[in-house]
């Protein structure tokens, strides 16, 4: 176990919300943009909107982009309910692209338009919308970009530029209405979603996939499953036959695997930052079209396989892969209680490393809030989206380990009662190509915020 500090920073927005966080945060930025040493203190407290939508920070201001049940500008039907993971992509002349999910059960109040070509299964009704927009943010064009599948929760970017988004469900055909089977990841092209189609990456296996990261380097892709009842979910490895190969080369297949944590079946207990594990091993699974068992039950051998509660975000920074468990709990069959930890695994030396732990044993005052979306921020290092009842926050902590307050969602605190208020957390942080603008999306009502500011004062 590595030396380790312990600090209690928080940062309070009006309503005296705080989040604490612990570890060597320094371990985040390494490697990667954020390293640089900007907001090292926050922006200060957040300011209320007169127009009842997003509380910024003084100097900061949003645009709406787009809202649930508007029309799509490429006429093809609303814009989708249950707005989630995101990604930006540069493009020509200062352009950005970007690729949004929607998290739509059969439920889902306004569904992805079914669209010729780009859609998988007729009686889903998740999938994504595409935004392009000009230098000035200004929205150029918004489109279905694939549609029929389920429950589309985060993903994740290529190395190549196009995103993979991911169903967040195991559902099989016959349930719900589905005509097909549901719980693969699927390419999305940010451009031309015609070229990526609506084609299941079935060797990625079939399980409630949350996001996943690519290894620049080798081409392996690590995936999140969030299962929040147990057995809970594993982290997986995918060795794609065609590394680095482009545009819909994961189609050609691999081989997916779990990661097993010699002695450890649950990472829950584990709460000291620095805390590092050697020799980590990698377990083929057995079917990953989970056929008759789903492949966190499935036989893994006399080493067991190693399991997290509501393992979430996921993310390549420097030369290693970080990924989230949002919270665990006792009440639930984890073996220990936690409100949020972030992992980094190194393959060059095979060694998962505990970095920053989430409460409970500081002053968290909102019970129950975890930490969902993370990303790296150019100019204030980690954005971390809070899923959970009440405020609904979008946090920010700089390298030196303080936590602050960079956004609010009104629409939470005003669309329901005080004692209910409706459920609008924050999802799909995510920064354009140049870091001057934020992109987020509030989950409900679907709202996706271009966010600009004094991000480098």
């Amino acid at each position: 176990m590595s030396a380790t500090r312990r600090q209690v920073l928080a940062g309070a927005s009006a309503l005296g919300a705080c989040v604490a966080f612990t570890g060597a945060l320094s371990e985040l930025f390494a490697g990667t943009a954020a390293a640089q040493p900007l907001g090292r203190t926050g922006y200060g407290p957040l300011v209320s909107d007169p127009h009842g939508l997003l509380d910024l920070p003084k100097g900061f201001r949003y645009t709406v982009l787009s809202r649930e049940g508007d029309q799509l500008r490429s006429g093809e039907g609303r814009v989708p309910s249950n707005h989630d993971g995101m990604a930006a992509f540069g493009g020509r002349g200062g352009r950005t692209h970007l690729v949004r999910n929607h998290e739509n059960r059969v439920t889902a109040p306004v569904p992805v338009p079914t669209v010729s070509g780009l859609t998988y299964d007729p009686a889903g009704k998740g999938g994504c919308t595409a935004l392009t927009l000009d230098a000035h943010r200004q929205v150029l064009s918004e489109r279905v970009a694939i549609a029929g599948t389920a429950v589309n929760c985060a993903g994740g970017r290529t190395p190549w530029g196009t995103w993979l988004t991911c169903e967040e469900t195991e559902d099989r055909a016959g349930t719900n209405g589905y005509t097909k089977d549901h719980g693969f990841v699927f390419e999305v092209h940010p451009t031309d979603p015609h070229r990526t189609g609506a084609v299941p990456l079935t060797a990625m296996g079939r399980f409630q996939h949350e996001a996943v990261a690519i290894d620049p380097r080798s081409g392996v892709v690590y995936e999140t499953e969030d299962a929040f009842q147990k057995p809970f979910g594993l982290f997986y490895r995918f060795l794609p036959d065609k590394p680095l190969g482009g545009v819909g080369s994961l189609r050609a297949g691999g081989r997916l695997q779990a990661m097993r944590v010699p002695g450890v079946p649950d990472l829950s207990p584990v709460q000291e930052p620095g805390t590092r594990f050697d020799g980590i091993e990698w377990a083929d699974v057995p079917d990953p079209l989970a056929a008759a068992t789903p492949t966190r039950f499935q036989d893994y051998g006399p080493g067991g396989i190693t399991h997290a509660q509501k393992l979430e975000g996921c993310y390549w920074g420097g030369s290693c892969v970080y990924f989230v468990s949002s919270f665990a709990r006792g009440a639930d069959g984890s073996a220990a209680d936690h409100y949020g930890q972030i992992w980094r695994y190194d393959p060059a030396h095979r060694r998962l490393t505990l970095v920053v732990v989430f409460g409970p044993d500081t002053d968290v005052r909102l019970p129950g809030e975890s930490p969902d979306n993370i990303c790296l921020a150019p100019g204030g290092g980690l954005m971390v989206c809070e899923d959970g009842n009440g405020a609904q926050h979008v946090f920010g902590v700089t390298r030196a380990g303080e936590v602050y307050p960079m956004a609010r969602n009104r629409q939470a605190l005003t669309a329901g009662t005080a004692q209910e208020p409706e459920y609008g957390e924050f999802a799909g942080v995510t920064f354009s190509a140049d870091g001057e603008t934020m992109y987020v999306n509030c989950y409900t009502p679907g709202t996706t915020f271009a966010v600009t500011g004094p991000w480098r004062g």
